[in-house]
């Protein structure tokens, strides 16, 4: 006779899981709570959009987002009219992103290239130069694209036609900065001794 299996209840058998399944369930609701972030949103509707915070406005990167987010993942919806962009050129450092068009005809630039995609293509952005990407709206018709990316932290990007370097190590406005990097300086610049 076969002896049943254990239950997720059984808390002789699976307590870490036990635990780990409801202490997940309860920080990822009491994050999305804490940080008034919803935790869904229609990709097709117009509702939902909210205030653009950073990085600020600035001629050819205007977009509308939204945005949902837990405490280890998120992802933002943009809609680009005609002629604007995502970011500029860059590539994330300790942080994967994936990208989804959901309408439109966006052109990606990569370093293979430029290329446009179409609804409902998905694509990859490894963390490193392999991953470096842009988005432009070239069509004459408004795009929306999903990007999702974890949040881990610390994390750096690199803009590559600008030449600049952003650490992060926090999620508030002031937890980052950019440098460039011809400012590099040797290991020990400053260090008395």
């Amino acid at each position: 006779m076969t002896a049943a299996a254990p239950s997720l209840d059984d808390d002789r058998r699976w307590p870490s899981l036990k635990s780990y399944a409801h202490e997940s369930s309860v920080s990822t609701s009491s994050h999305a709570n804490r940080c008034n972030q919803p935790v869904e949103v229609n990709l097709l509707d117009d509702d939902g959009w909210i205030d653009r915070g950073y990085p600020p406005e600035h001629d050819g990167y205007r977009w509308h987002r939204k945005r949902v987010a837990g405490e280890h993942l998120g992802a933002s919806l943009y809609e680009l009219e005609p002629g604007e962009s995502t970011f500029p050129y860059h590539y994330e450092l300790g942080n994967d992103e994936l990208l989804v068009v959901v309408t439109g005809r966006p052109t990606l630039r990569t370093p293979e290239g430029e290329r446009e995609l179409s609804q409902g293509d998905c694509v990859l952005f490894p963390s490193g130069p392999e991953g470096a990407h842009s988005l432009t709206n070239r069509s004459d018709e408004p795009v929306r694209v999903l990007l999702v990316s974890s949040f881990a932290l610390p994390r750096a990007a690199v803009q590559v036609d600008a030449d600049k370097l952003m650490i992060r190590w926090g999620s508030g406005a002031d937890e980052r900065r950019w440098f460039r990097l011809d400012d590099a300086v040797n290991y020990w610049d400053g260090v008395d001794g």
